[in-house]
């Protein structure tokens, strides 16, 4: 009786050991969800998860040093400031064109309600000519069309 005891006290403290030591892996699909598993998943990187501590690692050993983590980080960091940077710019670009665009309309607007063109030349105020309206039009229907077409790369 005392050696059946033994046995069962013994292998009652060792069963849950062995159950532990089972690896436990963990991965992400393409569609973004994390799945669980004791077979790492052929074609797709896992990580082993401890299942003691709750603290994971790579399955393929390509554990990156604090400091590679670090540098990825700025690295990434880094990219997505210049690609910010990138955008205000291209914003800026956006609105100087549609500020073109309703300038060069408004003076075309004027131009063509055959109105008289008052201009100022050296504080004095004269009426421009028909062939410096007509070149005055031209002028205005080419920053029209620089301006108010698609954006060009």
């Amino acid at each position: 009786m005392n050696r059946k005891i033994l046995t069962l006290t013994l292998l009652l403290a060792v069963v849950p050991g062995v159950a532990m030591s089972a690896s436990v892996y963990k991965w992400t699909d393409e569609n973004g969800v994390t799945h669980f598993g004791d077979r790492q998943p052929t074609g797709s990187k896992a990580e082993r998860v401890n299942v003691r501590s709750g603290t994971s690692s790579d399955a393929s050993g390509n554990r990156q040093s604090p400091q590679e983590r670090l540098q990825n980080m700025q690295e990434q960091q880094a990219g997505e400031a210049e690609q910010r940077q990138e955008t205000a710019v291209e914003e800026a670009r956006r609105k100087q064109r549609e500020a073109n665009c309703a300038t060069a309309r408004s003076n075309l607007d004027v131009i063509d309600r055959n109105a008289r063109i008052r201009v100022e030349e050296d504080g004095e105020q004269r009426y421009l000519s028909e062939e410096e309206i007509a070149e005055k039009r031209a002028e205005f229907e080419r920053i029209a069309e620089e301006n108010c077409g698609p954006a060009e790369e």
